[in-house]
């Protein structure tokens, strides 16, 4: 009897812990096609199982080589792709042919088309130019510029014709049979920083707030772009779920919750841990308050210089903790020591070989068993 009621106390003590992220219906559009909240629904089901692993710009370039169809460097050190592909669209506001790290576009939408043939998840950022002075994402020399770009500002059309292109390039990805792609779009990232122009010394709470709105209720209800999982994601700057959540937007425009994080090399890798999982506690705890999914939307030790980074740091960091999934950065092919994965005799290969053979780290064949279901 004893153990009845021990096992029908754990029951309700389990359901009442259960985050709102667990019970979430769908996703923030309610008029998400069809694939998008099969997506959705597969983001869910992988975090029981595990945490994926994606990698920047991973079929574009890596360390060596440039746009060869196919090419990779985790598949060239595990056999295997990442479960989640990073792109960028920056520059795409400005028309050009390819964005700020020398992707093309038409060559982007190529590859985010096999990654989803293949079952692995697209996420798009957004580094788009200062819309005020004309300059780069990191022109932050007038503070205005968020407020320029609101409703009744003097840039607010440029930036809803910046927008128009962004719904149709994303709107504009097709599989094989016509059907839009469903991807992850992941705005204004890192906004409690100050390296953005729409950064925390730039706008205020409220106004980061209207721009995320404005961009969500712009894109799915006056350009009806129905394939988006929307991504919120700051820094690692906050020191508690009510200071992660005071630029967040509200349950009704963000799917995913997450942030950024990278190891300085000033760091001990006990200082980075510990860290780590401070902050992974704090957004869980709220994702639990807002009832959407959490994530490391970026994270890596540039040129990985510990050998057992992998398994002793990175995974003993994050191995306690319901994510969904961890975005490495990209290996860029015109910088030699700008790196945040192995490559084919990286002093760390033998160790990330061992972190992608644990049972709950999910690359792209899991996903695709996935998809098979």
């Amino acid at each position: 009897m004893r153990t009845i009621l021990s096992l029908l106390i754990a029951a309700l003590l389990l359901s009442a812990g259960l985050s709102r992220a667990e019970s979430c219906k769908g996703p923030a559009d309610k008029k998400a096609t069809a694939e998008t909240r099969k997506l959705f629904n597969k983001i869910k089901e992988l975090r029981t199982q595990g945490i994926m692993f994606g990698h920047q710009d991973d079929l574009a370039y890596g360390i060596g080589w440039i746009y060869p169809n196919g090419s990779s460097d985790v598949l060239k050190v595990t056999g295997d792709y990442p479960a989640v592909f990073g792109w960028d669209l920056g520059h795409l506001e400005t028309g050009s042919a390819h964005n700020l790290d020398s992707v093309p576009f038409n060559t982007m939408k190529e590859l985010a088309r096999q990654v989803y043939s293949r079952g692995g998840i697209n996420q798009f950022s957004w580094h788009c130019n200062n819309p005020l002075t004309g300059g780069s994402t990191w022109d932050v020399s007038n503070p205005g510029t968020v407020k320029s770009i609101l409703e009744g500002g003097e840039k607010h059309q440029v930036f809803i014709s910046w927008l128009d292109k962004v719904a149709d390039f994303l709107g504009g990805l097709r599989d094989e049979n016509g059907r839009q792609i469903p991807v992850l779009f992941r705005p204004y990232h890192e906004f409690d920083g100050g390296w953005f122009w729409w950064g925390k010394p730039y706008c205020s709470n409220d106004e980061y707030k209207q721009l995320y709105q404005f961009t969500f209720d712009y894109l799915v209800k006056v350009r009806k772009i129905h394939n988006l999982i929307f991504v919120f994601s700051n820094t690692d700057l906050f020191t508690g779920t009510d200071q992660y959540l005071e630029r967040y937007p509200g349950n009704e425009y963000a799917d995913i919750i997450g942030f950024d994080t990278y190891q300085d090399p000033k760091t001990p890798n006990e200082t980075f841990t510990a860290g780590l999982r401070t902050k992974l506690e704090i957004l869980e705890s709220a994702a639990k308050q807002t009832g959407k999914i959490p994530a490391l939307t970026e994270i890596g030790y540039e040129q990985i210089p510990y050998p057992s980074w992998w398994t002793e740091v990175l995974w003993a960091s994050i191995k306690d903790y319901s994510i969904s999934y961890a975005l490495l950065w990209r290996n860029a092919a015109n910088r030699p020591n700008h790196y945040y994965m192995p490559y084919p005799g990286q002093q760390s290969e033998k160790d990330f070989i061992e972190l992608y053979k644990l049972p709950r780290t999910l690359f792209g064949n899991d996903l695709k068993k996935t998809g098979e279901k």
